[in-house]
């Protein structure tokens, strides 16, 4: 009977400790997401042009671009999980400078059923936030 009742503990224990692969994913997603904002944000500050982050509609070559880098072919245009989806809650672009404080602005992606937001004070850099942060 205690072997049983170990077994169950060691057994619940697991199970806690493992992660879900889908969340995972997003935030890889999101830790490249943020260096890349942030990659084009110190671009716009040193070139002194506006550098916009946009959605690209469903069918685009993309799943996103940058406006205003010099050279838009040298970053990424698409997610590393093809199943990952992003929304700009009230906004239609993020702005990335060139001015130094940049307003307060959020990014929240989905994958499957989990949900991560990206987001920054204007200041400071961009950073993941848990999808209880999101609502």
């Amino acid at each position: 009977m205690v072997v049983v009742v170990l077994v169950a503990i060691g057994a619940g224990v697991v199970t806690l400790a493992l992660r879900d692969p889908a969340q995972m994913r997003l935030e890889r997603e999101a830790a490249r997401l943020a260096a890349l904002l942030e990659s084009a944000r110190a671009q716009s500050r040193a070139s002194g042009i506006a550098v916009r982050w946009v959605l690209l509609p469903p069918g685009s070559d993309g799943d996103f671009r940058f406006v205003g880098i010099a050279d838009p072919a040298a970053l990424p245009r698409r997610w590393l999980d093809p199943q990952v989806r992003a929304e700009l809650p009230g906004a239609r672009a993020v702005s990335l400078g060139p001015e130094p404080l940049i307003g307060a602005q959020r990014i929240v992606l989905h994958l499957g059923g989990q949900q991560l937001e990206l987001r920054t004070d204007g200041l400071g850099p961009f950073e993941a936030a848990g999808a209880e942060a999101a609502r």
